[in-house]
């Protein structure tokens, strides 16, 4: 017995020394494991579950990656925080807006139209692009026919480029209130009538763009008194920025006042509005325009690989006037909308947190839910027309691209903060209507600052990003006096028609003062605003005749010109019609 007992405990000895060596492989493995996990694993955002955002790279920021990794810095110290960071400002409200007030009213120098219109002197205009394309160029018509003294016919709207709308003035426009509120600057009138009992067609012609006043009378005038009627075809940009004030003013009362909504278009604008205001006391709009055209026509570069320059090169060969592009240059120069992600770190560097509603107004994204991801990780609270209105509700307006991008523009011009990702048409005639009636806060991307930015953030803190941005945003977020008077296109900067209450602005600067607080846009915001924008002086109209053929165009105008340059050397190509402007 005894003998057998030692023999046991032999046996049972061996195994454990067995066992130790088998547990000791075990547990290397498993702790291998949870080591090539956390590695793997995505990295905290926001506090809304586990995120690692993808992001679009140029190729040289690709590059970069790569080498870091080899360099064995593969894990980046970027992460964005939680919550929201503090920031100096009310996120919700323009400083000193309370001092500035829109003012459009004629001054006693400028004569009634019965006083100055002319018998038997029509002017027609058809208008080019989308909505807001269409929106300046109906606007501008009402100041062209105030210059020539003439009668003016309800414009027609372009139904043949690239929105295919077939929507006609009135079924966007309240064309009795259009005609009735500025009946004491200009007769309009629905239709030409007839002559001779007969229809009249009206003599065709164009004018050069940025056409001003003794441009009109020089070039213009001569053939109405002749024919007596015309039409101005491809009627966009056809006007100068720079005009006397009592024209300037009359633009905004266009604008701002005569050009209203129809009552369905407003009524359903209205929905959409309220029914973000049940969801949250503020609200952000943000205009995102990322659609497969632009980006093909913009030639810039999002890091898709072989995949992306397929894709939008197949897009890009529509256009026989666009040339091979330079992506990461085109990007320098502030010329690529910024990515939903990108407009995400930007929101959340300038102290908007995730728990922030949104409404997006956009067209179809490129790269679908995968691109929009990023952008909803940082901001939960999506929303858009689909996901507040049922498709019965919009059925009536989902046909017309016209009257779906008016809704967008209510409730972009309804919200507490406005954002867009590009400087289009329609971020433009926001930001100059947001500035004129309150100066809501309008974010604007500095793009030439911001891109290097984006390229480089993997190197630096949230910290580091935060502070850069902030101080990048300066004189971009709709402050008064941002942007010097003259400088960019007057529907984006209508300086002419903004007033200021000087008195109570001085005391209140004394205050500031005394109490040594800062008060205002500083001098140094405004003139780093101006030097990053691409805003040109506008160059009086040349004796030219101003209607170049697109194909005759320099490449350098398409690629290395003003923001002006830029969009002007599409608007006489049909299917390029507000494209990137809208």
């Amino acid at each position: 017995m005894a003998f057998q007992r030692r023999r046991l405990q032999y046996q049972y000895k061996n195994r454990g020394r067995l066992l130790i060596p088998a547990i000791s492989v075990i547990s290397a493995a498993l702790l291998v494991l949870f080591v090539l996990i956390s590695l793997l694993a995505p990295s905290p955002t926001d506090g809304n579950g586990p995120l690692r955002l993808p992001r679009h790279h140029s190729s040289t920021e690709t590059r970069n990656k790569d080498r870091t990794k080899d360099e064995g810095k593969g894990v980046p110290k970027f992460r964005v925080p939680p919550g929201r960071g503090a920031y100096h400002r009310d996120l919700w409200t323009s400083t000193n807006a309370k001092f500035y007030h829109g003012c459009s009213d004629a001054s006693s120098k400028f004569p009634k139209a019965e006083a100055i219109t002319r018998p038997n002197r029509y002017l027609l205009v058809a208008t080019s692009g989308g909505l807001n394309q269409q929106r300046t160029g109906i606007t501008d018509a009402v100041v062209a026919a105030r210059i020539l003294n003439a009668t003016l016919v309800v414009p027609k709207l372009d139904k043949k480029s690239f929105w295919k709308d077939s929507s006609n003035f009135s079924e966007i426009f309240n064309v009795d209130w259009f005609i009735s509120y500025l009946a004491k600057d200009v007769r309009i009138i629905k239709e030409l009538p007839l002559r001779r009992g007969h229809q009249w067609i009206p003599h065709s012609m164009r004018v050069p763009r940025k056409c001003n006043e003794r441009c009109y009378i020089t070039r213009v005038l001569p053939v109405l008194s002749k024919k007596q009627a015309i039409q101005l075809n491809k009627f966009d940009y056809r006007l100068s920025n720079r005009l006397e004030t009592d024209f300037q003013k009359l633009r905004c009362r266009v604008n701002y006042h005569a050009l209203r909504f129809t009552n369905p278009i407003i009524t359903m604008g209205e929905k959409l509005v309220q029914r973000m205001r049940m969801r949250s006391k503020h609200f952000i709009a943000l205009h995102l325009r990322f659609e497969p055209d632009m980006l093909a026509f913009s030639g810039c570069y999002y890091g898709g690989g072989e995949k992306e320059r397929t894709e939008l090169g197949k897009i890009r060969k529509r256009w026989k006037t666009l040339h091979t592009s330079n992506p990461d240059k085109v990007r320098r120069q502030g010329r690529c909308p910024l990515t939903p992600e990108e407009v995400g770190l930007m929101l959340k560097a300038l102290g908007y947190g995730s728990d922030v509603h949104i409404y997006v107004a956009s067209g179809e994204v490129y790269g679908g839910e995968e691109t929009l991801a990023p952008l909803k990780a940082l901001f939960p609270n999506f929303h858009s027309k689909d996901s507040l209105a049922s498709k019965e509700e919009l059925e009536s307006f989902s046909a017309f691209s016209s009257r779906m991008a008016a809704l967008d523009f209510i409730v972009c011009d309804e919200s507490d903060v406005f954002v867009t990702n590009n400087n289009g048409n329609m971020a433009k005639i926001l930001a100059g209507r947001r500035r004129y009636f309150g100066h809501k806060p309008t974010i604007r991307p500095n793009a030439k600052k911001l891109y290097r930015l984006f390229l480089d953030r993997d190197n630096m803190t949230w910290e580091e990003f935060e502070s850069k941005v902030r101080k990048f945003q300066r004189g971009f977020i709709g402050e008064p006096k941002e942007v010097r008077p003259g400088r960019g296109e007057f529907h984006e900067n209508p300086a002419s028609c903004i007033c200021e209450d000087s008195d109570a602005k001085a005391k209140v600067d004394s205050l500031s003062r005394k109490f040594g607080k800062e008060n205002g846009v500083r001098k140094e915001d405004v003139d780093s605003a101006a030097d990053d924008e691409n805003m040109d002086d506008e160059p009086e109209v040349s004796d030219g005749d101003g209607d170049e053929d697109p194909d005759d165009l320099p490449t350098n105008i398409l690629l290395n010109g003003t923001a002006s340059d830029y969009e002007a050397s599409l608007l006489d190509n049909p299917e390029l019609d507000e494209l990137l402007s809208d």
